[in-house]
């Protein structure tokens, strides 16, 4: 199967949250429609040459974009009526300060928890979550199977988990 084709199943199985993301940006369902057809388009033109990491991450980057652009574009040609789509209800791409601060405490939280688990458990969660690495690498590269190499990174997203949970 190409990037096409994945690209086309990917549009196809999200279409509808996609299309209701961008319909809140813009306010208008059928502008929220062309807003995803125009990033499928973009997201199929961009990836023909190379692999994405994260289709849908950066499907739903081109949507956010796309729709902001249209707000900013009607806002700066004085087109926004009152009570339509005030460029205030647009989030933000940075978080507000007191996000900020929690995120950090909980990046604390887990980084103490990766520290405590055991060496061939933590290498494999980093493997996975730092560097992208699928199953089968991780176990290439640790010389143990894959069904192993899933069951570290599970072991350790559980704990860190669940100290996270019990910290927060």
């Amino acid at each position: 199967m190409g990037y096409a084709d994945k690209h086309l199943g990917l549009y196809l199985s999200h279409r509808g949250e996609l299309v209701d993301y961008a319909t809140a940006i813009v306010g208008d369902r059928g502008r929220g429609e062309d807003v995803v057809q125009e990033a499928f388009f973009r997201l199929r033109s961009s990836s023909a040459d190379r692999p994405l990491d994260e289709p849908l991450g950066y499907l739903r980057r081109i949507v956010r974009n796309l729709a902001i652009d249209w707000v900013r574009r009607l806002a700066s040609e004085g087109k926004l009526l009152a009570g339509s789509v005030a460029c205030e209800t647009i989030a933000e791409d940075r978080p507000s300060q007191e996000d900020a601060i929690v995120k950090r405490d909980e990046l604390l939280i887990v980084m103490e928890a990766m520290a405590e688990l055991p060496e061939r458990t933590r290498v494999a969660l980093e493997l996975h979550r730092f560097e992208g690495l699928t199953l089968k690498d991780i176990a290439a590269r640790l010389g143990i199977s894959v069904a192993r190499a899933h069951s570290l990174v599970y072991e350790g997203l559980e704990y860190c988990r669940k100290r996270l949970a019990r910290e927060s």
